[in-house]
């Protein structure tokens, strides 16, 4: 009887779950999972959705992508280069400016080098270490005094022509007095620019790095549009540099003007002059013909310039004696030499690019007097009141000076 009774609570303590002499502990039963059917894709649906996942990536590839590579991705990592185009009738070239869009990884990282430079190489503007001299080369004009008169009399011309927008310099060489209208103002140099490649040529020469009859081949890769016969010229012409030289600053040719800062080493090398001469915003950033101004100057810079053309620690006699024999010989006398008066002398240089039209150079009166004149002239496209206006104040200048 003691068996079964044990036996029998050894059973009921299983069934419960009981530890002897323990709290009861009770388990509670697992929760059966339901198994869900997975729901099945219309392939009617299936197949509208891959259309539309297609259609959106196309769209992007074909609208998005190329405005995003050309505007953004390949002006950072591929920048525009300078494109020769080869003329399909004559089989003539003529250089296209290089396009700045200033979205580059250089302008990125240096996003003032545009605004504060003092060089430039590789046709890049650059802020670079100034070297100090022990003495310069180049001297600056001594000016005692602004002539206020005939500042005044310029700026009532100046209200007659409210289209064109000029700078005007002139500086007296007998007593220093001078005239300024922005003439600290950036300009298109148009074919003023002769003016500092022809110097640069002849420093180099002065330098012993060329001579005045070393020789160039006329090729179809120098020939350019615009001003000047040789882009005419049959190719393999032998020229020496007193040709191309003459030729450049006499009929303002751009093949010839080409041709030079090829020898000279590019464009880099004539900044790199004016640089060391002191000349801060004049520059040279596309070959000839500029048509789109790129190429700049200062009113201010080309009187500096002109002013050291008779310094005799800047320039030997000998190439003096070029530049003012080339200089007094240019067939366009209807700007500045057309407003001086009778037996007056001009050694000059000119540039005309439809919207920017000017004139820099040294007048030389019956009387003895001198002085340096420069006009440039913004003005509405080939508009004819820019030449009246510059040969109306080259007469009144001229009246005022040696009266």
């Amino acid at each position: 009887m003691y068996a079964y009774k044990h036996q029998q609570r050894y059973y009921e303590e299983r069934r419960l779950h009981v530890v002897p002499d323990r709290k009861h502990v009770s388990y509670p039963q697992t929760a059966k999972i339901k198994k869900t059917k997975k729901k099945k894709i219309n392939p009617i649906v299936q197949l509208f959705r891959l259309t539309i996942l297609l259609s959106f990536f196309t769209a992007f590839f074909v609208f998005v992508f190329p405005v995003s590579y050309n505007g953004l991705i390949k002006q950072v990592f591929m920048p525009a280069k300078i494109v020769m185009n080869t003329k399909p009738i004559t089989g003539m070239i003529s250089v296209k400016p290089v396009k700045y869009t200033g979205a580059d990884m250089y302008s990125i990282l240096k996003p003032t080098s545009n605004y504060i430079y003092n060089d430039m190489y590789m046709n890049r503007l650059l802020l670079t270490p100034t070297i100090q001299k022990k003495q310069s080369e180049v001297t600056t004009m001594y000016q005692t005094g602004e002539i206020i008169e005939l500042k005044n009399q310029i700026k009532g011309l100046m209200a007659q022509y409210p289209m064109i927008k000029p700078a005007v310099y002139v500086w007296e060489y007998e007593n220093g007095r001078y005239v300024d209208i922005n003439g600290n103002t950036q300009y298109s140099a148009a074919s003023i620019i002769k003016l500092p490649v022809l110097v640069r040529m002849f420093k180099s020469i002065e330098a012993g790095q060329m001579t005045i009859y070393d020789e160039m081949t006329l090729t179809n890769y120098y020939k350019a549009s615009g001003s000047g016969d040789l882009q005419y010229h049959p190719s393999n012409q032998k020229l020496s540099l007193d040709a191309l030289a003459k030729t450049m600053i006499q009929d303002s040719d751009n093949s010839a003007t080409n041709m030079i800062m090829s020898k000279l080493g590019g464009m880099d090398d004539v900044n790199v002059g004016l640089r060391d001469w002191g000349i801060s915003k004049t520059y040279v950033r596309t070959w000839l013909p500029d048509m789109k101004g790129t190429n700049k100057t200062t009113a201010l810079d080309l009187a500096k310039i002109l002013y050291n053309l008779d310094n005799p620690g800047f320039l030997n006699i000998n190439s003096r004696e070029y530049i003012i024999d080339y200089m007094s010989h240019v067939k366009n006398n209807k700007l500045i030499a057309a407003g001086l008066g009778q037996g007056a002398l001009f050694v000059h240089k000119t540039g005309d690019i439809g919207s920017m039209l000017g004139d820099a150079g040294i007048v030389y009166a019956p009387n003895g007097k001198k002085y340096i004149i420069v006009i440039l002239a913004n003005r509405p496209y080939n508009a004819p009141q820019g030449k009246d206006f510059i040969v109306k104040a080259s007469n009144l200048i001229y009246k005022y000076i040696v009266g």
